[in-house]
């Protein structure tokens, strides 16, 4: 008798509430978690490129008011927040101007009453007015700045004027007709011209403040130089740099001398012309007093600066640039007080230039006919003056003028250099340094590890893999494989601590030694390959199948022993430097290879980081590509050996080509590796920024350069937004070659359907 079976409860099918309230829940959090992410990265985008789209936008300028001096300014200065510009018009008395209120003051100038001034200059740097007199005097008086603060919090900027010495120049006669005054602290200069047509002298005064214990201190001459002898034509324009180290005088023949005043004298170095015969109508130094803009009759600009054409060679002149034209009219310049930006123009005219990119950060067209014009300390306001007293204020929008596509990717002439170069020197010891954020080294020196460690480590890696997949016993393979991944997960900072105090030093002082390992053991490998294959058949069977790297790994150690011992012979043989000085001959590749190739040899160079990087990037790569070469499909390879192909043979013809969009992606997966590596870059190079592919130099990464110089780079400043650029050129780099990689890598496999 058959059981009748119970009929199925229908509860069995239904899901109960909690399980649908799970799943709901679940797939709600999992499309938020993809959300999230999506907004992450763009929420990452959107902050790297709020630091970087500010480096490429131009200064922005906008009036700040008009104010009226109701006198003709033969100088114009500002004091350092911008407050109160003072008007001085070649008499007794300086008048300054509230740009808040209106207010105007005049201080009179303490010992001016009844002299005759016949020249003034001025130094916006130290706010000093030089003066000269018909009597043949030279003198300067001091405007100086207190800012004070009253009971309820209120603050207010008091001017002071200050009298300094009168010297009376002992050269020429008749009143003095150009000054200019330089200032260092401890030594100052004033350059003089006396007289007029053929009677014209021009001297230079060296001048010492000695201090005392108690006191001030007291202003002296130390020299007074007749240079008229020496100048070729009638000089038309004075400029003493602003540290007092040399006087320029620009002569009626075009001609432009150049003098040092030093403690050893006032010596003439040079005579350069800068617009051929004609002469310029402008003369001004940047700030450093390394560099001199000039203008001439029409309009053509340029910048001539200090730098040594040779090696060992004196610094003399040389034009490092060459500006748009201006227009007509009188030529208006101010220089700022804290890098190489100023302020020029011809007529209505001005724009605003920098000199290092020698991009125009701004141009516009002014409403009065500017005769004089001054930048403030920080470069946030310049005041334009006419002739009639009335000035206009404007302020200045211009956080990064250093930067732009020049200054990052193209070759820039900066100050003391030779020529036009690519450079990365972020910071220096002065206030005066001329930053040089070129990313062209960064980029190189990326470049070059990466291909130094792929070098390396490819070869290694690829042939490894083909042995691990085809040849080497399954027993072995089960070991092998995960050491090497084990490998790969070692903390870069500890093959990096490596790699800088163990492996660099060993390498120093054995270079011959591994290029004798270089090349034996690739040649002991080959050997002992083809000597086996030369060997009986019935002595190669007595070995089981995969175990012949058993006899191969002796010779190959036998080989790197003889290559290393060989080293020191081989180095006493071919690599003898002598030294110039005794005529000893020593025998150092260190040394020789400066010698002989003429560039440099350095402990913590390339080929310790190829070594050590390599080691880094060949766990990737075999791994990756030994899964390819495993996952190619056995029917294949058995059809291949059942038609008499060897196993050399399969891996040739079969497991290759099968594998090779797998192979592919492993060698761009271990470029990404290294590419993108720090600390490894950063201990074992020794961090230089240069472009060359010496064999025996560092380099310097953009990622190892993010490393070590955000930490101190001022946030929001040039400095710190060009990290960030460099990040997004390291991002597009990996980017474009991931791209170009994926798209290679579906070409073999769509050539290789197979898998």
């Amino acid at each position: 008798m058959s059981e009748t079976p119970y009929p199925p409860d229908p509860k069995r099918f239904e899901v109960s509430r909690a399980t649908l309230w799970f799943d709901r829940f679940m797939g709600w959090l999992i499309r938020s978690g993809g959300v999230a992410v999506i907004l992450a990265v763009f929420g990452i985008f959107y902050f790297v490129g709020k630091e970087v789209l500010p480096l490429f936008r131009s200064a922005e300028v906008t009036p700040a008011g008009k104010i009226t001096a109701a006198m003709a300014p033969a100088v114009l200065g500002v004091d350092e927040w911008g407050e109160m510009p003072y008007f001085y018009d070649g008499r007794d008395k300086v008048v300054f101007l509230n740009v808040a209120d209106g207010t105007r003051r005049e201080i009179e100038v303490p010992g001016l009453a009844g002299l005759k001034i016949t020249a003034h200059a001025h130094d916006a740097v130290h706010h000093r007015i030089a003066l000269g007199l018909d009597d043949g005097r030279v003198g300067s008086f001091l405007i100086s700045y207190e800012r004070k603060f009253s009971d309820d919090g209120k603050s207010s900027v008091e001017p002071t004027v200050t009298p300094e010495p009168w010297f009376t120049l002992q050269h020429g006669s008749g009143p003095v007709t150009a000054v200019s005054y330089g200032d260092s602290g401890a030594g100052r200069v004033i350059a003089a011209r006396r007289g007029e047509g053929g009677s014209t002298t021009v001297s230079v005064l060296r001048l010492a403040m000695k201090r005392g214990l108690i006191g001030k201190g007291k202003l002296s001459l130390v020299e007074e130089a007749d240079v008229s002898a020496s100048l070729g034509a009638e000089p038309l324009l004075l400029r003493a740099s602003q540290n007092g180290a040399m006087v320029l005088v620009a002569c009626a023949d075009g001609g432009v001398s150049y003098f040092m005043a030093d403690a050893a004298g006032v010596s003439k170095r040079q005579t350069f012309r800068p617009f051929d015969g004609a002469p310029p109508r402008q003369m001004d130094f940047l700030f450093g007093g390394v560099s001199v803009v000039l203008t001439a009759a029409d309009g053509r600009q340029s910048q001539w600066s200090l730098f040594r054409a040779d090696k060992g060679g004196e610094r003399l002149f040389g034009e490092t640039k060459v500006f748009p034209p201006l227009g007509e009219g009188p030529v208006v310049f101010a220089a700022s007080q804290r890098n190489r930006t100023f302020l020029t123009g011809a007529g209505r005219g001005l724009s605003i230039r920098h000199s290092t990119s020698g991009a125009v950060r701004w141009e516009g067209t002014l409403d009065i006919d500017p005769v004089t014009a001054v930048l403030d300390a920080k470069g946030e306001h310049f005041i334009a003056a006419a002739a009639d007293g009335t000035a206009r204020r404007y302020s200045i929008h211009d956080p990064h003028p250093e930067a732009g596509w020049r200054a990052f990717f193209g070759k820039v002439w900066y100050e003391g250099g030779a020529e036009p170069v690519y450079q990365w020197q972020s910071t220096g010891g002065s206030d005066d340094f001329e930053p040089k954020l070129s990313l062209i080294p960064l980029i190189f020196g990326s470049l070059k590890g990466t291909a130094y460690a792929l070098l390396f480590s490819i070869p290694i890696a690829l042939l490894a893999a083909v042995f691990s997949a085809a040849f080497l016993p399954h027993e072995i393979k089960r070991v092998v494989k995960p050491v090497m991944e084990i490998m790969s997960s070692l903390p870069s900072v500890v093959l990096g601590f490596l790699a800088g105090l163990w492996l660099a030093p060993i390498l120093e002082t054995r270079v011959p030694s591994v290029m004798m390992m270089t090349l034996l053991v690739p040649l002991a490998a080959l050997g002992a390959g083809y000597a086996w294959c030369r060997l009986p058949i019935g002595f190669r069977n007595r070995f089981a199948y995969g175990s012949e790297w058993m006899i191969v790994v002796p010779f190959l150690a036998l080989a790197g022993w003889i290559g290393w011992s060989l080293g020191p012979v081989i180095e006493s043989v071919l690599f003898v430097y002598k030294d110039v000085a005794t005529g000893k001959e020593i025998a150092d590749f260190r040394l020789w290879w400066p010698q002989a190739a003429g560039i440099s040899f350095e402990q913590r160079n390339s080929l310790v980081l190829g070594f050590m990087m390599g080691f880094a990037v060949i766990p990737v790569i075999f791994t990756i590509a030994e899964d390819a070469l495993s996952n190619v499909p056995k029917s294949l390879t058995a059809a291949a050996a059942a038609l008499g192909a060897n196993r050399w043979q399969v891996v040739w013809t079969v497991m290759l080509p099968v594998a090779s969009s797998g192979i592919f992606s492993a060698l761009m997966i271990g470029f990404g590796r290294a590419v993108g590596e720090t600390m490894i870059m950063v201990m074992a190079t020794g961090n230089t920024p240069i472009t060359e592919w010496n064999l025996f130099n560092g380099m310097r990464t953009l990622s190892a350069n993010i490393a070590v110089e955000l930490p101190e780079a001022p946030v929001g400043s040039t400095h710190y937004r060009t990290l960030f650029l460099g990040a997004v050129v390291l991002f597009a780099m990996t980017f474009v070659m991931n791209t170009i990689a994926e798209l290679l890598r579906q070409r073999l496999r769509d050539r290789n359907k197979i898998v």
